[in-house]
């Protein structure tokens, strides 16, 4: 039995009641020109490269994971990161695959995209539903809404 498993971290930014969302170019291999959430996949240079907390242990790799893609793909800074949801599906060739869906508040910057996207928005949740969001991500806003009161 395989325990091989791919770890993705999305972010769903929330600055002044509105969440970021992102839009695909049209040449991605998946989901191109849908619209999504900042987010990618763990790294082992996402706990590798920070000193250890104990002896063997790497604390906040989610926290570091989510942090460094947001600033790759948006570069945002953001804070007061905390779990929304997660959701388990299967890749191409049967590779599960969990995505743990974090809030996150706006801290700084300015968005500018990564060459991955062609467009931004920052919608309301009614405003959402107006966009070809990928499957699910309306349904983490809406849990991340709830949790924070929107």
């Amino acid at each position: 039995m395989t325990t091989q498993f791919v770890l993705v971290a999305t972010a769903i930014i929330i600055k002044d009641n509105k969440f970021l969302i992102t839009k695909r170019s049209e040449n991605e291999k998946h989901y191109g020109g849908m619209w999504t959430v900042p987010g990618g996949k763990l790294d082992r240079d996402d706990y590798l490269l920070i000193k250890k907390n104990s002896a063997n242990l790497h604390y906040n790799v989610l926290e570091n994971t989510i942090k460094r893609e947001v600033l790759e793909e948006v570069n945002l800074e953001i804070k007061d990161i905390d779990y929304v949801t997660s959701i388990v599906f299967e890749r191409e060739g049967n590779i599960p695959t969990m995505i743990i869906s974090l809030s996150c508040k706006y801290k700084s910057g300015e968005v500018r995209l990564d060459k991955d996207s062609v467009d931004y928005k920052w919608v309301t949740i009614e405003e959402a539903k107006n966009y070809a969001l990928i499957d699910g991500i309306y349904d983490e806003l809406v849990i991340c809404a709830r949790k924070v009161g929107i």
